[in-house]
Formats: C-alpha cells, structure tokens, sequence
C-alpha cells in the first residue's frame, strides 16, 4: 500500500488534510482551510516542497521530543508532524514524507 492524503472536515468545520505512510501511521498533519479547494492546495504545495530538504524544519519540544514541520517558499508551515522520542525517529519522518507524498493518492474521510 502507497501513501495516501486523508482530506477530513474537523469539528470545527475547516478542512484538514493528514499525509499517511503505507504503514498506516500518520506522518504530517495540516492546519484548517476554510474551503476544500484551499485544502487541496495545501495536498499541492506538500508534493511541491517535501522534495527539497532545505523546507524541513526541525524542532525540539519542550520537554525534550522532536518534531518537523514542512514550509513552503513563502516561509508559511504547510504541516507538521507528531512527536517524536529521537532525534533519529524525526529525521525517518521527513524521509517519509519525502518519499510518499509526491504519489499519495488522496482520499477524503
């Protein structure tokens, strides 16, 4: 199973966007749209930009985890990913990312 883009509207009615590996596990979430066409935008510029390395920004949390974010040019965060325990466990995510959402198809939940 490839990758795959799961278009959702959350309670709040925005639209959301969530990239999963062929695992299952979800490896970037987005922020809300406030229409369908804005969140599939945001499926559009994560194909664009999750091949250049320089538009992953790494963190670390406050108490201690890591986490990643995918910018676009503009310097705007398209999503981000859930915590991780290593720094390594981090770095396998932007790799993930990198290799299933150029092809991910997208679905909507």
């Amino acid at each position: 199973m490839a990758g795959k883009f799961e278009c959702y509207t959350d309670k709040a009615g925005e639209f959301r966007f969530r990239l999963k590996a062929a695992n299952g596990n979800t490896i970037l979430s987005s922020e809300g749209y406030k229409s369908k066409s804005g969140c599939a935008n945001g499926i559009e510029s994560v194909r664009k930009n999750c091949v250049d390395p320089d538009r992953f920004v790494k963190k670390v949390t406050d108490s201690g985890k890591f986490r990643f974010s995918l910018t676009a040019r503009n310097s705007q965060t398209i999503g981000t990913s859930q915590n991780y325990e290593s720094e390594s466990g981090c770095d396998n995510g932007m790799k993930s990312v990198a290799k299933n959402a150029p092809d991910a198809k997208v679905v909507e939940e």
